[in-house]
């Protein structure tokens, strides 16, 4: 059987990831923190991954500290994104801790990774919403 959150636990994830975005340097704007909205899902991502206890934290750092590592021993050559090393380190710690294994991926998460991160990003998508209670 599979899980489903109640829209109450979906709300409380929400805020949490909310009032992570909030904390980051830069201020309370989302706007200013996430040049993308793939950025705001890594990252959501991440934190889910992390609170559902897919890997520990400090290891998603050393794995972030070593992508940025890796991007200046090549002297910089790709732009700089934040969070281009971010969901390098997500992935490389998902990976490892064989949640990425293909054994571990659905055909519909096959598919989700196999689709480049900015397709179709700039249609519109008509698919329902989930709405939070008001608060």
């Amino acid at each position: 059987m599979a899980f489903r959150q109640t829209a109450t636990e979906l709300g409380d994830a929400r805020r949490r990831v909310e009032s992570l975005v909030c904390d980051l340097p830069g201020g309370s704007d989302a706007d200013r923190s996430f040049d993308h909205p793939w950025e705001l899902r890594a990252f959501a991502m991440a934190v889910a991954a992390y609170h559902n206890g897919q890997y520990e934290w400090s290891e998603f750092q050393l794995s972030l500290i070593d992508s940025i590592k890796r991007w200046e021993a090549d002297g910089g050559v790709e732009p700089w994104s934040y969070y281009e090393h971010w969901l390098e380190a997500l992935e490389t710690v998902l990976a490892g801790n064989g949640a990425l294994s293909d054994a571990a991926l659905d055909d519909r998460t096959k598919a989700v990774l196999a689709t480049p991160r900015n397709a179709n990003h700039h249609e519109a998508h008509r698919e329902p919403v989930a709405v939070d209670p008001a608060r």
